[in-house]
């Protein structure tokens, strides 16, 4: 026996054939199933799939590549915002490597996995029963108890679904503890019987929800009244056919044993296991980024000669040695092949038809709480494999693994070489003394929080409304340059546009809209093209907001996808809000994370983003974010990822809350925002009356038709283009820092918006603005002529205009004279 699918004989006809079972449904059914006997009374056949990488061995990427593409399809079906709150839930034990699959391919949801092993210390969350199984108790231990507390969407994923029972106990469970409005079923294949599925439906009205449910495959099992009876007779003939004390099945012993060899992997520390505990997106970006290196340790220690090789995992713990196998498949000419043991007793038949071959008997080294009983490795022995790479938790590197009828025993007697990897059994740290709270805060949203709709934009601050944080332009000014106090410990006083300033903004939105439109439409097909098909798109509050809301309109309109937004702080010389990479972790894949601001100066904050991240992975353990931005307009030459590089007035630049959501610049002081807060910011509730914020991107949606066929070939172009940063803003930073005597690069502002931020909300001494320059610059003429401010026409500028803060700046020295001047 080398495989136990083959070529030409489907592997369920000798039990269809002996037993009169029929499996009837989609053509690809049988390719996805065989048939076996199962030593079990209530019910006598065993589906066995071909590729869950449990019975049979499988190619890794095979397996994790059917749970990754269901993931992907509930993705789907539940689109952008309810994926986000999504939570995965997987059966033990057979299941909890499909399941995390599918949590990956969703991209966005922490995964929890039932066990049949109490752990100490941890508290149950919930539990049910498994009715046609040999062992059928399941217990529910999430380290953080609101895993499961939450009213988003529940998807549960198990291999195979019979009659539904298993799903149908665990959803009462949960359902009384944590009731929620929709849950999402996932399996392999979907044997329900008409019935069935008509009791599933009745019970999603009982309770009131919404249960889709989602196969590779389906169709029909059509068992004979008595198949229970010939099923067990059937076991009875053949249990003892051709069975010595450890193997059934046709298998030739390997006649030299040797020791195991052990291969420490170097895994993360504190690093889950598996999904037993919780395992959430920010975990999956660590092993992500240590599996290349564990792969290789266990290349390097396989022999020279072997050509093909098993990755054996242990019961519950699949998910760990199959994204290792799949890695050691991408890295070596071997052919690699991925199962599991388990606790399942199935007979073993040596036939082509039949789909459990050969039959290792062991056991169990686990210490289980249900006392000490047989496990078994199926197809293992007499398939030719040169290598078995065992890996266990730590829990069950024990003496009996090692002993002369232990695993380890067991497959030395038929394979050649056998490696013994031990992944460390997480433990979760005692609930009494964590580390942050366990609960981190949740986004705010519209209308209780902005003026933007719910699912326009999640903003991960803290609402600081009630608090005064208001402090007058010339005092923040000199606080800031004195060094008593850092521009995000205070607001300025909201500038109120004057009705000519109003009328010029409508004007540039009249005239900009379509450009901006454009530039909306590149950037998200180019974030779409090279970032990720399903982007998490995270502004940088505030000025990037109102274009994380237009791209995901984009993605909406040109693609009817529904993208997670989110809008956080970044501060500069304080870096991004850490507990919001922390939330964002817990709840999406970093690596799908897109920074989303409105345009670029001279690129400090793209150099402050890269610099945070950098910092949070170290401090954090977490990687997979990327700290490129992307912008609307790049005039600096600071990034790659842009919808232009001209410098052009942006009508959202005009204004501050009133074109934001009526939110105000983000706000970080030690006495607000505790080390587990979330940023603070502030609701101007009462300025709905002058607020535009939802005018604007109506305004700019509107055009998205007109301009979606140049936004999709400007993309193209774009995407082939070298677009490297050339950095060209700051080399011109430093020069105009130099020529007019200020020798500080933060004091220059170069760009429409940034120039405009000077004057609303800093102490400005002159304004430089290219020869020539029209239109886009009327309003910027206005604020410098309210605030007495001169507007100096320069050669050579790289931007339209450039703003100047006032140096060594004293109270009182508004304009270019020094005096103050009344707005």
């Amino acid at each position: 026996m080398r495989n136990a699918v083959n070529d030409g004989v489907w592997s369920g006809s000798w039990v269809a054939q002996r037993l009169g079972v029929e499996l009837v449904g989609d053509a690809g059914l049988r390719s996805l199933l065989g048939l076996a006997l199962r030593r079990n009374p209530k019910r006598a056949h065993l589906l066995v799939s071909n590729v869950l990488g449990k019975h049979v061995p499988q190619s890794p990427s095979v397996v994790y590549g059917h749970g990754v593409r269901l993931g992907r399809r509930v993705a789907g079906l539940l689109g952008g915002t309810e994926a986000a709150r999504a939570v995965v839930l997987g059966y033990a034990e057979t299941a909890t490597g499909l399941g995390h699959a599918v949590a990956d391919g969703l991209g966005t949801a922490p995964y929890l996995h039932s066990t049949r092993r109490p752990v100490a210390g941890v508290a149950r969350a919930g539990g049910f029963e498994e009715s046609h199984s040999h062992a059928t108790s399941h217990l529910l231990l999430p380290e953080d108890p609101a895993l499961l507390a939450g009213d988003g969407p529940l998807v549960l994923v198990d291999d195979e679904f019979s009659t539904g029972n298993t799903v149908l106990n665990t959803v009462r469970d949960l359902h009384a503890r944590y009731p929620r409005e929709r849950y999402v079923v996932v399996a392999l294949v979907d044997m329900r019987s008409a019935q069935d599925v008509d009791r599933m439906k009745r019970f999603a009205t009982e309770i009131g929800a919404r249960v889709d449910l989602l196969a590779a495959a389906s169709g029909t099992v059509r068992l004979p009244p008595d198949v229970l009876e010939k099923g067990r007779q059937l076991v009875a003939r053949h249990e003892d056919a051709g069975r010595g004390p450890a193997v059934a099945g046709r298998t030739t012993p390997y006649s030299r044993t040797e020791r195991t060899a052990r291969i420490e992997l170097h895994w993360p520390r504190h690093l889950p296991d598996g999904g037993r505990h919780g395992f959430t997106p920010a975990h999956r970006a660590r092993l992500e980024a240590a599996l290349p290196g564990m792969a290789a340790r266990l290349a390097d220690a396989l022999p020279a000669s072997a050509r093909r090789v098993l990755v054996l995992g242990f019961e519950e713990l699949m998910y760990a040695p199959l994204r290792l196998a799949r890695e050691l498949e991408r890295i070596t000419e071997a052919e690699v092949r991925f199962s599991t043991t388990t606790r399942s007793p199935v007979l073993a038949l040596d036939d082509p038809g039949y789909a459990i071959r050969t039959r290792l008997v062991f056991p169990a080294h686990d210490d289980p709480a249900d006392g000490p009983g047989e496990r078994y490795a199926y197809n293992v022995a007499g398939a030719g494999f040169d290598a078995v790479v065992a890996v266990v938790d730590s829990v069950a590197d024990t003496p009996a693994l090692h002993a002369p009828d232990g695993l380890a025993a067991r497959l030395a007697a038929h394979v050649p070489h056998v490696l013994l990897a031990v992944v460390p059994s997480y433990v979760p740290e005692p609930q009494h003394a964590p580390e942050r709270p366990a609960m981190l805060p949740e986004p705010l949203r519209g209308p209780a929080f902005s003026s933007y709709a719910p699912d326009d934009v999640g903003w991960l601050l803290q609402d600081l409304s009630d608090v005064t944080l208001e402090a007058p332009t010339e005092e923040r000014e000199e606080a800031i340059q004195s060094g008593g106090a850092h521009y995000a410990e205070s607001l300025p006083v909201e500038y109120q546009p004057s009705e000519r300033y109003q009328e010029l903004f409508q004007a540039a939105l009249d005239t900009s809209a379509a450009r901006i439109a454009q530039a909306v439409g590149v950037v998200t097909e180019t974030v779409l093209a090279e970032r990720s098909p399903r982007p998490v798109l995270v502004s940088l509050a505030r000025a990037g907001t109102p274009v994380g809301v237009l791209m995901r309109r984009w993605a909406q309109v040109r693609h009817g996808l529904d993208l997670p937004h989110y809008a956080v702080s970044i501060v500069r010389g304080r870096g991004i809000d850490a507990t919001a990479l922390r939330w964002l972790a817990a709840h999406h894949d970093p690596r799908d994370v897109v920074f989303v601001d409105g345009w670029t100066g001279k690129g400090a904050i793209t150099r402050e983003l890269a610099q945070a991240v950098g910092e949070f992975e170290k401090a954090e353990g977490i990687g997979g974010f990327d700290p490129e931005i992307a912008v609307l307009a790049d005039p600096g030459s600071c990034v790659r990822t842009y919808g232009t590089r001209e410098d052009f007035l942006i009508p959202s630049a005009c204004l501050n809350s009133t074109v934001s959501g009526l939110i105000s610049r983000t706000v970080l002081r030690a006495d607000l925002v505790g080390p587990d807060d979330f940023h603070g910011a502030k609701f101007y509730r009462e300025l709905a009356g002058s607020d535009v914020s939802v005018a604007f991107l109506d305004a700019v949606a509107a055009r998205f038709p007109e301009v979606a066929d140049a936004a999709g070939t400007a993309a193209k172009e774009l995407m082939a283009e070298d677009r490297t940063p050339t950095w060209a803003g700051w080399r011109a930073v430093e020069r105009i820092s130099e020529e007019y005597g200020i020798h500080d690069v933060n004091l220059v502002k170069p760009g429409v918006g940034e120039t405009t931020r000077v004057l609303l909300r800093r102490v400005p001494w002159k304004i430089l603005a290219r020869k020539g320059a029209g239109a886009d610059l009327d309003h910027v003429r206005l604020l410098a002529q309210q605030r007495g401010v001169p507007v100096e026409e320069a050669d050579g500028l790289p931007y339209t205009c450039v703003g100047l803060i006032h140096p060594k700046y004293t109270r009182g020295a508004t304009g270019a004279d020094g005096r103050a001047v009344n707005l």
